[in-house]
């Protein structure tokens, strides 16, 4: 019993780690965001999103809500606050449209976290709160780990990685795996479940980095501002050459 709860906590502590680089890692992109004062064409529905799962996520780790988990709590509490301060600087230099509809977002999903949190403190109790926490996490969790769909569908079509940052698709997959084995080490399927599927989804990309790295050097080499930024389906190389088509038309007419 004594190994299992250790290497349930060496997990943990590995799970957080792998955590943090992932919710630092956007830190270029907002970099170029206040640099150039537009949000271009990045999205920002993956951070409010992501927000949403930590917060989800950080209660759902709280003692009185699911016990030996507080390791859970603590990464996730930290990444909340780190996508809080993405969302604020997306909301700053937004488009007014866009700026409209994050900020209603953002809304709702404070909306969604309070009553979240209020009806399991108030109306539920023992195994009914931990498991009506544990869907609203899982759900969510899920949906975050699910945004490098869009970079699987760009690989897989341009027989490219140069868009799939090694090290990103290497951390996906090491922070799945590590909070997979928490949670089945801690007999948590609402830890274990979603971050199930982000072990697959970090295998994926894995393979398929394996498969077309090879192609990488005939491409021209990427750059930080050319990366595919996690929840966007387009690079800014396709935004730009869809762009210049658009100007070579113009000019033809």
């Amino acid at each position: 019993m004594g190994v299992v709860h250790t290497l349930h906590f060496v997990f943990g502590i590995f799970g957080n780690a792998t955590a943090l680089f992932l919710f630092v890692a956007p830190i270029i992109t907002f970099k170029r965001i206040i640099q150039k004062k537009s949000t271009e064409q990045f999205s920002g529905l993956p951070y409010v999103m992501t927000l949403l799962n930590c917060l989800l996520s950080a209660w759902y780790g709280l003692p009185f809500v699911s016990p030996n988990n507080l390791l859970v709590s603590t990464i996730n509490g930290t990444g909340a606050a780190i996508e809080g301060i993405y969302v604020v600087i997306f909301i700053a230099f937004a488009p007014k449209k866009e700026k409209k509809k994050i900020s209603a977002l953002l809304l709702l999903v404070l909306t969604v976290f309070a009553a979240v949190a209020l009806v399991s403190m108030l109306a539920l109790h023992g195994n009914k709160r931990k498991l009506f926490c544990g869907v609203a996490a899982t759900i969510f969790s899920i949906i975050m780990y699910g945004s490098p769909l869009s970079i699987i569908r760009l690989v897989i079509k341009t027989k490219s990685v140069e868009f799939m940052p090694f090290f990103l698709s290497l951390f996906v997959f090491l922070c799945g795996a590590s909070w997979f084995a928490f949670g089945l080490l801690g007999k948590d399927p609402f830890v274990a479940i979603p971050n199930g599927f982000g072990f697959g989804l970090g295998t994926v990309q894995l393979i398929l980095y394996a498969i077309y790295c090879e192609k990488k050097g005939f491409t021209k080499k990427s750059t930080p501002n050319e990366s595919l930024e996690i929840g966007n389906g387009k690079s800014h190389q396709e935004e730009k050459q869809s762009s210049n088509k658009k100007k070579l038309k113009l000019e033809q007419v």
